[in-house]
């Protein structure tokens, strides 16, 4: 970053407008190759569509059937790239598919899974195989009907965790990252961008980059018509995915995949200990991406689709939760919200002369470290002195441990805080990793962690939050940061609402 002379308005290489995980991982990518990165966001880090995904790091099984053999083999090294940089975060599961006669015959769906086990160079994950579901315990909760099955390997993560873990490791690197601000207005001006930023405060200020990358999601079209001026972004269409949540429908820590008789594709996945997660529709979607909600239609689709294969029946009663986010994909003029491509466009604008923008368009949650690749390969013609690809070798924030490792880090954990309960160890190695007593400051007692708010959350972790994972409300803290909202009671959600409220005013004094 640098200062032009003119009122000394800052000066970056790069300007990122979205805070989700594509633009947190171009800004991770672009700052470790050197280049001064801005990155703004209006809300907050994860707060639309990354942290509303099925939280699944997968190759896309059903992709097959469309043909995007490119984009599952893609997303099958994405999967073992992410299981090695961030082992804490990402984790191996099993996928159990029950077969019956509105399937493809069995013989080729063992094809399809051969393929899916080779075509992303698999070397970290069990290969597929055929369960017989009247003497496997997979087979316990389904009805009696499901005698056959197969199983084959995909990975489990925590969305929101990953957007801000790059956003951290971005900010590591040199990247300056505003949450809670917007991008109000951009121009071009003498060969760059002048870009107008206003925070949730109020307060304007302006920067110049020599590129803007919008990557502001299921807003990028709105973004780019109504702030950047641009009539010629690419079109775009948002589909919904709806998600529930309901007590635990089995106890072992295997995911099923189930197909509905419209053709549809529906994941029942171990969640929080105690939970199983059920998704998703896909349902195109008009409205502000921001009012998005899983409607009462949308909660008895999922649970009359599990209905057919669980023999506990799931009801809309039975929801804890529902969330719902906005997919925004190009619009290729598919009939079918289900068969649209989830492959993403990058749209190059401006002459050579003049300050480019870059707009994304579509992409998943699994390939979003190719895409940033990608986007710098897009830019390096615009921007001399970018170094090389780097991200394929270097560990998330806390990834620095292997995958088999974390049982150890773990116990590590426990032997050096015992006053911890067990579950808490569990979910601090689960989000932090090698870094979980850091941010607890090394704490040698249970009074030296402060407040305790409610479900192993201490005040240590929440002042950690603020201050290095930009964390600004108990929403921030208790439904992205965490998951820790599925525990709290209104009590506590009120002690920690008051906290950052005190914290916020002796910052603003």
């Amino acid at each position: 970053m640098s200062g032009d002379g003119a009122g000394d308005i800052a000066t970056f290489d790069v300007a990122v407008i979205g805070g989700g995980v594509n633009g947190c991982g171009v800004a991770r990518d672009l700052a470790g190759r050197g280049l001064s990165v801005l990155l703004a966001e209006q809300q907050d880090l994860a707060s639309g569509t990354s942290s509303a995904s099925t939280k699944l790091i997968h190759g896309g099984l059903r992709y097959l059937e469309h043909r995007e053999f490119a984009l599952v083999r893609e997303s099958l090294k994405e999967r073992e790239i992410l299981l090695r940089l961030a082992p804490h975060i990402v984790r191996p599961m099993r996928f159990v598919l029950p077969h019956h006669a509105g399937l493809r015959p069995a013989l080729l769906i063992r094809l399809g899974l051969f393929l899916y086990d080779v075509l992303g160079g698999r070397r970290h994950l069990p290969a597929s195989r055929s369960l017989d579901l009247r003497h496997d315990p997979a087979g316990e909760p389904l009805q009696a009907r499901y005698v056959r099955g197969f199983e084959y390997s995909d990975c489990w993560v925590d969305d929101a965790r990953l957007v801000a873990l790059n956003a951290v490791d971005a900010a590591a690197r040199g990247a300056d990252i505003r949450v809670g601000t917007a991008v109000v207005a951009a121009e071009r001006e003498s060969g760059m961008w002048r870009v107008e930023l206003s925070t949730a405060q109020g307060e304007r200020t302006s920067i110049r980059a020599r590129v803007l990358v919008n990557a502001a999601g299921p807003w990028v079209e709105q973004v780019a018509k109504d702030a950047l001026g641009q009539t010629s972004a690419a079109r775009v269409r948002l589909v919904k995915g709806s998600h529930i949540v309901v007590p635990a429908l089995f106890g072992h820590d295997r995911a099923y995949l189930f197909q509905h008789v419209d053709g549809r594709v529906i994941f029942a996945i171990p969640y929080q200990q105690t939970m199983t997660l059920i998704g998703t529709t896909d349902v195109d979607y008009q409205g502000d991406p921001r009012d998005v909600r899983a409607s009462a239609a949308e909660i008895d689709y999922l649970c009359t689709s599990v209905g057919h294969y669980f023999e506990q029946p799931v009801r809309p009663a039975d929801v804890i939760w529902s969330y719902a986010g906005v997919r925004p994909l190009q619009d290729e003029g598919d009939e079918s919200a289900q068969k649209v491509s989830r492959d993403f466009e990058l749209q190059l604008l401006g002459g050579p002369d003049e300050a480019a923008l870059l707009n994304i368009v579509g992409g998943k949650i699994t390939t979003y470290r190719h895409l940033a690749e990608e986007v710098a390969e897009k830019l390096r013609p615009r921007l001399s002195g970018m170094g090389p690809d780097w991200t394929q070798a270097a560990p998330l924030p806390g990834g620095d441990f292997p995958a088999a490792g974390r049982g150890a880090l773990e116990a590590d954990l426990q032997r050096a805080m015992p006053f911890l309960e067990p579950g808490t160890v569990s979910r601090l190695i689960a989000a932090y990793g090698t870094l979980a007593k850091t941010v607890l400051d090394h704490a040698g007692s249970e009074a030296a962690l402060g407040r305790h708010f409610g479900a192993g959350l201490y005040e240590r972790e929440v002042a950690y939050l603020c201050a290095r994972e930009w964390a600004r409300s108990a929403e921030d803290i208790l439904w992205r940061r965490s998951k820790l909202g599925l525990r709290f009671d209104d009590a506590g959600v009120r002690a920690l609402r008051d906290w950052l409220a005190a914290k916020s005013a002796v910052v603003a004094g």
